[in-house]
């Protein structure tokens, strides 16, 4: 029987979709598998998969180098690519629209791009950080997007500032006006967190950051892969994310800037292919996106980047989130059934993505995230790359429960019965059977 989920403007056949990911039909230790991290990577659809094995096949060679066949096809999938991601974001051109590594390379090119005055050739007043100077993230931040900026101040003497966590996991406003001020010469927010599930408020930020002359970045991991973003709408800066947590494979991130800022930054790596004219004593670049992509590219995983993008926009995004607004609030609530649950983050679906991290009395979360895969459940334990949330929180790691437009309520029911299980099982000192995993 076909489950439908049905949205405001879309509907998805959760059935066909999941049909989509073969790797849903495995088992893990004698269990049907139930894949619940997807925040850290998501699965990969039969149209991705297909996509790259059909250019190795037929298209590999370098991209942007050479005038025969081949070629010109990987130069043509790679930049057909690029332009799928500015699509599918909104950018104004494919030219704002670099490649990366992922969502960490993507932030830390931007973090270079700022320096001491005397540090670099061409510069612009924004790019400038002095003694004095500020720069402010949150207390929500993935260490991606927190120790860029540590590295940063270190080297420039700027100050680190950032905006508190409220006990519901949500960002402080209170005293925005402050520790946005003069001095601030960049924000760089995590949209959505990685380990609260919290949305952040972008508008009042990014105000905010231009009326004083700043510049700001968006950590967008979590959201570009599960909701619709337009980055003109948003009105920032700089946009950050990685193909692998968006049905894409690994290797492959994105840095979205606005034009006019890309033309101004300096180089991030040099070698091949970001370079105009090349002489012994001096070297001039080339305009960006290349600018930005030192050396052999990723081509095979923009390849997948790109058919991801087609992927979930044959789906939809409006559809994908509002499926996932429904799977949340149904966690939320079916998790508070387990003895000892303690949620972290907004305990309704107001402003809040699919991730879910908590934690269990008297289960270490090492001990239950073993536990859960004994019987197929696939979660994240530690600090999830977001050790000052749990230090804000008073615990050492927490369970991290992630959700997608593949995840069934049944699944979720799975958790939870997995978790009861988990409860009475250390309760009574036994430990489970690990069966073989196929």
């Amino acid at each position: 029987m076909t489950t439908t989920i049905r949205t405001q403007n879309a509907t998805l056949n959760l059935d066909a979709v999941r049909a989509d990911f073969p790797i849903l039909g495995r088992e893990v230790n004698g269990h049907p598998l139930t894949y619940l991290d997807s925040a850290n990577t998501s699965q990969m659809p039969i149209l991705v998969q297909n996509r790259m094995r059909e250019h190795q096949r037929r298209h590999n060679a370098n991209a942007a180098r050479s005038a025969h066949t081949l070629g010109n096809e990987a130069t043509e999938a790679y930049e057909g690519a690029r332009g799928k991601v500015a699509a599918f974001i909104g950018a104004r051109t494919p030219e704002e629209v670099v490649f990366t590594k992922n969502s960490t390379e993507a932030i830390n090119l931007v973090a270079h791009t700022f320096s001491a005055p005397a540090a670099q050739r061409i510069i612009d007043e924004r790019l400038v950080l002095r003694r004095g100077d500020e720069i402010l993230v949150s207390e929500m931040e993935h260490h991606s997007n927190l120790v860029p900026w540590q590295l940063l101040c270190d080297r420039t003497g700027a100050t680190l500032r950032w905006l508190p966590l409220t006990d519901d996991g949500r960002l402080d406003l209170t005293r925005l006006d402050e520790l946005v001020n003069e001095r601030t010469k960049i924000v760089s927010i995590v949209h959505m967190s990685n380990i609260l599930g919290t949305v952040n408020p972008v508008a009042p930020i990014v105000a905010r950051a231009h009326a004083v002359g700043a510049l700001m970045l968006l950590d967008a991991s979590q959201s570009v892969p599960h909701m619709p973003i337009d980055v003109t709408a948003l009105d920032v800066d700089f946009v950050a994310f990685s193909g692998h947590k968006m049905c894409g494979p690994t290797g492959i991130g994105v840095l979205w800037g606005r034009a006019e800022l890309l033309e101004l930054m300096p180089p991030f790596l040099g070698g091949g292919s970001m370079i105009d004219v090349v002489s012994m004593r001096h070297s001039t670049y080339a305009h960006p996106p290349a600018r930005f992509e030192a050396g052999t590219p990723p081509i095979l995983s923009a390849v997948g980047l790109g058919a991801a993008v087609d992927y979930l926009s044959g789906l939809g995004m409006t559809a994908v989130d509002r499926h996932e607004r429904d799977l949340t609030a149904y966690a939320l609530t079916v998790l508070q059934e387990v003895p000892g649950m303690r949620l972290y983050g907004p305990t309704t679906t107001l402003d809040r993505g699919a991730v879910i991290s908590f934690n269990v009395d008297g289960v270490e979360p090492v001990r239950l995230g073993s536990l859960l895969d004994s019987l197929g459940v696939q979660v994240r334990v530690g600090r999830h790359c977001a050790a000052p949330v749990c230090t804000r929180f008073g615990v050492t790691s927490t369970t991290r429960a992630s959700f997608y437009l593949y995840t069934t309520t049944a699944e979720i029911d799975t958790l939870v019965n997995g978790l009861m299980l988990a409860h009475r099982w250390v309760s009574d000192g036994r430990e489970p059977h690990r069966g073989k995993t196929r």
